[in-house]
């Protein structure tokens, strides 16, 4: 069927998303019509439509205001078909959401941090979060919508959450020397407590300062040297080298970093090597040529695994030999690619290919043949297909 094709009525039950396993298939980030695969949305308790041209728009975010604009539960259902939370939680919901917002505009007017003080910590714990995990019911966790707020705290604070047994570890290893240091929040809750830490960043953030990574526009928590990390690590080899959450396909920020460094520890703030942060050469050097010798747990976001890790080099350096390679010629790729190389995919091209962020996702005749129609179909519209 193409794009133009008739109008799908749906089964015998009307219009429903293709499931797998008792799950929602997605596509391109939105549910697809288990009879033609194009973009369905819920209007309604258990009621699903397809969306305008065949693609879903973003349904409307679940904010505090909307939630309080709600003059019912069944008026909430109605504006939120895609709420699963029961009346209780909603209620629970406006409540942690407006402690959290007052917390959060006190946080945001602060300028300095005492060593008693931890905003960042007590506004997780206010959503349900800390050192104890979330144990947050579905519908509790929809209405707060946890990812949103991950991101407000990234941006003001950091990327990882710090809590005392996690900064008595960093103070053992001072003086410290942290490299992409952001907002500074970990770097100032160190010298609150009169450890010896020198911060740097790119690009310190602050209302004029255009930082990707934090965009709250509140100025660093304390003093933050602009530099580049490579050349800042090859500065401090008397100092024990901090990263926190150094982007995942960014060697600059990490491996790069890690090799300009002449100093003997590293501590490490991030997930492990399958994770989010790091790149694949960074991991690959940890692996070779530095011993853990000491890791705590850090309270996590959902789907979330950071933790610090202590690093000490190893007496020997060793070479890096693993190289990725393609699985079809066995000639090398770029390192952390996956598949097969540019040359075979164009010589033998698969049934379908898809672009997924920077690698490509082949599947083969028989994947493809195996698939519900519906599904291939809603493949065959997307934007991540690769023609």
């Amino acid at each position: 069927m193409s794009a133009s094709g008739p109008a799908c009525g749906g089964g015998p039950d009307g219009v429903r998303p293709l499931l797998s396993a008792g799950r929602r298939v997605v596509v391109d980030g939105h549910a697809i019509c288990a009879q033609c695969g194009r973009a369905v949305a819920l209007v309604g308790p258990d009621r699903w439509g397809h969306a305008p041209r065949g693609r879903a728009t973003q349904p409307p975010r679940i904010t505090l205001a909307r939630l309080k604009a709600a003059r019912s539960y069944a008026d909430l259902k109605a504006r939120f078909p895609a709420a699963t939370c029961s009346e209780d939680e909603w209620r629970e919901g406006i409540r942690r959401l407006e402690a959290f917002r007052t917390a959060l505009a006190a946080a945001g007017r602060r300028r300095t941090l005492r060593a008693d003080e931890n905003p960042y910590l007590e506004l997780v714990a206010l959503l349900g979060g800390g050192p104890g995990g979330w144990g947050l019911t579905p519908g509790l966790a929809q209405l707060l919508d946890l990812g949103e707020r991950r991101r407000e705290l990234a941006s003001l604070c950091s990327w990882a959450i710090p809590t005392d047994a996690a900064l008595d570890v960093l103070a053992r290893y001072a003086p410290l020397v942290e490299c992409g240091a952001g907002m500074g929040y970990w770097a100032a809750l160190l010298r609150a407590r009169g450890v010896d830490v020198t911060a740097y960043d790119r690009t310190p953030p602050g209302r004029r300062a255009r930082n990707a990574y934090h965009r709250h526009g509140h100025r660093p928590w304390t003093e933050i040297q602009r530099g580049a990390s490579v050349e800042t690590a090859r500065r401090h080899a008397g100092r024990s080298l901090v990263l926190c959450w150094p982007p995942y396909e960014d060697d600059a920020a990490s491996y790069a970093v890690l090799r300009a460094y002449r100093g003997d520890v590293l501590v490490y703030v991030g997930e492990p090597e399958e994770g989010a942060t790091g790149s694949v050469r960074f991991h690959r050097e940890l692996r070779l040529n530095w011993t853990p010798v000491e890791a705590l747990e850090l309270p996590h976001w959902p789907r979330v695994a950071d933790r610090v890790v202590v690093y000490r080099r190893n007496p020997e350096r060793r070479p890096h030999r693993e190289r990725d390679r393609c699985f079809e010629c066995r000639r090398f790729i770029a390192t952390g690619a996956i598949g097969r190389c540019d040359a075979c995919f164009r010589r033998r091209p698969p049934a379908l290919a898809l672009r997924v962020g920077k690698h490509r996702v082949e599947y083969p005749q028989d994947v493809v043949a195996a698939m519900p129609p519906a599904l291939c179909m809603a493949f065959e519209r997307s934007p991540s297909r690769i023609r």
